[in-house]
């Protein structure tokens, strides 16, 4: 996975090779799998380069196989309309001949309008939270091995975890009980292109969701017997910001049902703009121990 800001922006940079055409990169991993962060942003950034003049408002997707590490990604967006305000597409992302994931997208020309946004909840500076490095290492693994697969996969991201509604660190609420918020940022300085911020956002975005399922039951991703997986994601765009300083992942799960959990986030930035919201259901199956 990209080890900087320097190398997730290369991750961006995905090949146009037809009409509406596009084939992404892979980072060097030892993830059996495709994080789905990665395929949502090229998708949104396949999605982009097919419109002019319009920024990406919502985007709704779905995971529908794991993807392979090994080979490139192939993106063919469809466009499904383009009028004087708004454009969709609709892009489907394809590895050995088959699809693994599809997105629409909605963009939309810059407009004023009505506003309100709820409040931004009271929560402690990034610099109390704790990094996940130190955080898989209170559960259980060598600190220097934390700190190296984190290194490895994940050192273009800037996480500070605050807590959640079980262990503490967010406030107790008994008509919520799964709750956890997150500081996050990308791990450097990005470009003025709005573009490269949505995208890193996109990316970051699909990080600690799922976790926030699991905080009733004093559960987590990697806990023995747990299988966890993304199953969709949304995002609603609501003001341009930048995703390479301080946002605020405000997340609750309103429900977990069925082996699976719902997950809603609130995104802020540190002055208290609500500029984003996002919804992702996941797999949170456990297995017997038989």
């Amino acid at each position: 996975m990209p080890r900087s800001t320097a190398e997730l922006v290369e991750l961006f940079d995905i090949e146009n090779i037809d009409d509406n055409l596009f084939r992404g990169r892979q980072p060097d991993t030892t993830l059996q799998r495709v994080f789905g962060g990665q395929v949502a942003a090229q998708a949104l950034i396949a999605a982009a380069r097919t419109t002019d003049g319009k920024t990406v408002h919502s985007l709704h997707s779905y995971f529908l196989h794991p993807g392979d590490t090994a080979v490139p990604i192939v993106y063919d967006v469809e466009n499904l309309r383009d009028g004087r305000s708004f454009a969709t597409r609709r892009v489907l992302a394809r590895q050995h001949g088959r699809p693994i994931y599809v997105m629409t997208a909605n963009f939309q020309v810059a407009e004023e309008g009505l506003e309100h946004q709820d409040v931004m909840p009271d929560v402690r500076p990034p610099e109390e939270g704790l990094t996940l490095a130190q955080i898989n290492h209170r559960g259980g693994a060598d600190e220097a091995r934390a700190m190296a697969q984190w290194e490895a996969e994940w050192a273009a991201l800037d996480v500070r975890y605050l807590g959640n509604s079980k262990v503490g660190g967010v406030s107790a609420d008994g008509e919520r009980p799964a709750r956890a918020q997150v500081w996050l940022r990308a791990d450097g300085r990005l470009s003025d292109d709005p573009l490269e911020h949505l995208a890193a956002f996109t990316y970051a975005s699909d990080m600690t969701l799922i976790s926030a399922a699991l905080v009733p039951y004093g559960l987590r991703v990697g806990s023995p017997g747990m299988q966890v997986a993304s199953l969709d994601h949304s995002i609603w765009f609501h003001k341009p910001f930048r995703a390479d300083e301080w946002w605020l992942y405000d997340q609750q799960s309103p429900a977990a049902t069925g082996g699976r959990g719902l997950v809603l986030a609130r995104v802020f930035t540190q002055s208290g703009d609500l500029v984003a919201t996002v919804a992702q259901e996941g797999l949170i199956r456990q297995r017997s121990s038989g």
